[in-house]
């Protein structure tokens, strides 16, 4: 039952000053023990409220030391007639889950070891204690654990106290300060740990703190092999936010955990960051994986004082954290030593924010309140204008204000709410002391509407470059000016709003707006220029000019502005010229993850992955770029004959030994396209890890037979599956370049997807979402699979796989539009 506005708002009118005694008990590995004391304050005498408990059972109650009668319903336990101050127990058992929500379980079956963690954020915190599960109760949380001896645990707190009792141990940490229950966190299992004691700043000197990376105790490899890359990344971090802001790190000490069964790529739980394990590689990782890793570090840490610190009041803020954090971090990752953060953010995270912006569920970046009806619609805002959008606008702020006014507004924010809760107007207020201009009317523009605008840049008659804006915002931003071969003649800051800007000293030169991506706008180029930028791209000197225009006529394409044979011919000419791996890579996967996949049929399909794979094969010898450039001919050469080659001597032409990972794309490639499956079989003798058989799942679900994807669909709808068995079986079954054996399963998908979040919760619909079966497919099937989903977004669907979905006709449309055929409805 998803928690309402409406509901917190009157729960938070009556509940004050919580405080949490949570006692779990992870010995049995069936089930686990959940003993909560939750002292609070009413406000009104006499009053009745509730909290929250998810799927418990043997539900026990005691109020003020006297055990009542439980009234547990649809997850929730009524609380009557409420003193002034009050004393609640609760004991339950609860289900371990496998789906990355509530208190997730594995066995690794490299070594047989389990591990526990307790997973949480929206609405999920009540799936571990019993709680008052919204973000504006914080309450401080004492937590004590009893695990199995042999086990480290983490959590949000220091240890206190360890001790022994027989075959388990007694974890007791310490309180935290006031968070909201979402941020719980707690990590056990054998792990593998490299820590380092650090000082930290407080506020009237330094103390000394534990930081750490953890694994499992089979990656321990791989822990040692990034350790000094990841200890480097968490100093440089940690000593930039130190200087930026006033408030000092606010928790005990810093622990960052690799956990497998996490949905979401990190979670910022105070004192213990838990991380995806895609984040740790099992190759020596590759330019843009070190670079994706850092802007993740420093992006969970900014979390640290942006909603751990300062938490919002409901989720229609949750910009002032994921807005920040996103924006923080490809800036701080540039500040600690990557360079290339504003080309990732050109390539791979703006253009997510424009596809969003076209489909009928966007929203503003700060929306109100009230439209934020309750906290499954919440959990379907955590999108791409929360992230992406929201840190484009925030660097837009930054461009308009200067980074060091928005850094002392966003301190004067962060003193004024610390352990609290804030919202917009708080933010604005903050930057109301620190600077003259209408902060108010921008955020009015900004983050009060929906959509994009467009810059214009012509050529009048008298060969005159001209900025025009279709839009009503206000831009401050960087233009380039480049002669015809083309090399930058000029680059300069102008402020474009209503009235279009004349850039006379420029007469005869090509003019691109926005090439250092300080706002959030689509650009449109004049003919002259256009023409340039086909014939001479690569030629570009600056990669942030070369990724920006690359993004631009990549978006042309996914707009029907540039056909899928004219972008083949741009990724012919120029993709190979390209060494810069951050810009190939971005490049290589718009293409063959978007383009190609949903906009080409089958056709232009195969040829855009043929002209990637020339691609490739020219940069390959590039050092930056070997691994990236063979792991893209593994996927896209059409010469499988290189490819058996490879495997058979577990190293590529090209130079490049093959890591686990690789040897996997090699055996799904080969066995997608008929190869024997028994080479899913040795390579499973060769790699025995969880991530060996989750990619032997994908492998054998990719096998072009009748048989390989009626078992993959049978797996799916029959099997116990964990949310990343569900996912590889998934991306198995619906193999690029197999549509004509799976379009029954395209409506079997659809017919199936309420029922497998029923058989979950809210969040498994973004791991069902993340199988979207996106195929190259003939016009006619696209036309039909579009209609089906329309008849079934008509019907009951759950609301965050509704939002999916519906995103996914959206697109669909699009992909109708750019084949000139006109979408249903």
């Amino acid at each position: 039952m998803s928690l309402t506005w409406q509901e917190a708002r009157a729960r938070s009118r009556i509940v004050g000053a919580v405080a949490y005694e949570v006692f779990l008990d992870l010995t049995d590995e069936q089930a686990f023990t959940s003993l909560t004391t939750i002292r609070f304050e009413s406000r009104e005498s006499g009053a009745t409220t509730f909290l929250e408990l998810a799927d418990a059972e043997d539900v026990r109650i005691w109020r003020d030391g006297v055990e009542r009668e439980a009234t547990y319903v649809d997850d929730r336990i009524v609380l009557s007639d409420l003193r002034r101050t009050n004393e609640v127990r609760i004991s339950a058992r609860l289900p371990y889950v496998g789906d990355g929500e509530g208190m997730h379980t594995m066995v690794d079956v490299a070594d047989g070891e389990r591990y526990t963690s307790a997973l949480c954020g929206m609405d999920v915190a009540q799936r571990v204690f019993a709680c008052f599960d919204q973000p504006d109760l914080k309450a401080t949380v004492a937590l004590s654990v009893a695990a199995p001896s042999h086990w480290t645990v983490l959590a949000n707190g220091r240890v206190r106290e360890r001790t022994g009792h027989g075959d388990h141990d007694r974890w007791t940490f310490s309180a935290t300060p006031r968070i909201p229950p979402y941020l719980f966190v707690l990590c056990g299992g054998p792990w593998y740990s490299h820590t380092w004691e650090r000082s930290v700043r407080t506020g009237d000197g330094e103390r000394e703190a534990t930081f750490g990376w953890h694994v499992r105790g089979s990656q321990a490899a791989l822990l040692d092999r990034d350790s000094a890359e990841l200890r480097r990344l968490t100093d440089d971090c940690f000593d930039h936010y130190q200087r930026v802001f006033t408030e000092p790190y606010p928790f005990d000490d810093y622990h960052q955990v690799f956990v497998a069964g996490l949905t979401w790529g990190a979670m910022e739980m105070p004192g213990a960051v838990t991380f995806h394990e895609l984040f740790l590689p099992r190759g020596e990782p590759t330019p843009r994986e070190s670079l994706a890793r850092a802007e993740v570090i420093a992006h969970e840490m900014a979390h640290m004082w942006f909603g751990d610190l300062v938490t919002m009041r409901w989720w229609e803020d949750s910009w002032l954290n994921e807005s920040f954090a996103d924006y923080m971090g490809y800036a701080v990752g540039h500040a600690v030593g990557h360079d290339a953060t504003w080309v990732d953010l050109a390539l791979a995270r703006k253009p997510t924010a424009y596809r969003a912006d076209r489909r009928r569920s966007t929203h503003p970046v700060a929306p109100d309140a009230a439209d934020v009806v309750d906290v499954d619609t919440a959990l379907g805002n955590f999108d791409m204008i929360t992230y992406a959008k929201g840190n484009a606008v925030l660097r837009q702020l930054v461009t308009w204000l200067g980074e060091d006014t928005v850094a002392a507004g966003s301190d004067r924010y962060l003193t004024a709410h610390r352990f609290d809760n804030a919202d917009l107007a708080d933010y604005l207020d903050a930057l109301d002391g620190v600077t003259d201009r209408d902060v108010r009317g921008w955020a009015d523009g900004w983050l009060r509407t929906t959509g994009f605008d467009v810059i214009e840049a012509t050529v009048d008659a008298a060969g005159v470059p001209v900025l025009t804006r279709l839009g009503s915002r206000p831009h401050r931003l960087g233009v380039t000016a480049f002669d015809h071969r083309p090399r930058t003649v000029a680059h300069r800051t102008v402020d474009l709003e209503s009235d279009p800007v004349r850039l006379t000293d420029w007469s005869g030169l090509l003019v691109v707006p926005n090439t250092a991506e300080d706002t959030y706008a689509l650009v449109r180029l004049d003919s002259a220029t256009e023409e340039a930028v086909a014939s001479h791209l690569s030629s570009v000197a600056d990669p942030l000019a070369r990724a920006m225009l690359w993004a631009h006529e990549l978006e042309r394409c996914e707009s029907g502005d540039l056909s899928v044979p004219r972008l083949r011919d741009l990724v012919e000419r120029h993709l190979g010229g390209e060494r810069h791996p951050i810009v190939f890579v971005g490049v290589e996967e718009h293409v063959v993850r978007w383009i190609a996949q949903r906009f080409a049929d089958p056709d232009q399909h195969a040829d855009l992955l043929a002209a990637v794979s020339e691609a490739a094969d020219r940069v390959v010898s590039a050092p930056t770029l070997s691994r990236d450039a063979t792991r893209v001919l593994i996927g896209t050469s059409p010469d499988l004959g290189r490819l058996r080659g490879w495997l058979t001597s577990g190293r590529a032409d090209t130079g490049v030994d093959l890591d686990p990972a690789l040897r996997w794309d090699l055996v799904r490639r080969l066995v997608a396209g008929g190869d024997d499956p028994s080479l899913v079989d040795e390579e499973l003798q060769r790699d025995r890890s969880t991530d060996g058989q989750l990619a032997g799942l994908r492998a054998r679900a990719a096998s072009p037979t009748d048989e390989a994807k009626r078992w993959a669909w049978t797996m799916l709808l029959t099997a116990d599956l964990s949310g990343r068995e569900f996912q590889a079986l998934g991306r198995g079954l619906f193999h690029p370049g197999h549509h004509a054996l799976v379009t029954d399963y395209l409506w079997g998908y659809l017919e199936a997807g309420p029922g497998w979040v029923a058989g979950h919760g809210q969040g498994f619909a973004r791991t069902i979402a993340d199988i979207f079966p996106w195929l190259p497919l003939p016009d006619a099937v696209v036309a039909d699979f579009r209609a089906a989903l329309a008849d079934t977004l008509a019907g009951s669907v759950p609301t965050l796989l509704r939002r999916r979905w519906a995103d996914a006709l959206d697109d669909l449309d699009a992909v109708l539009t750019v084949r000139g055929l006109r979408p249903g409805g």
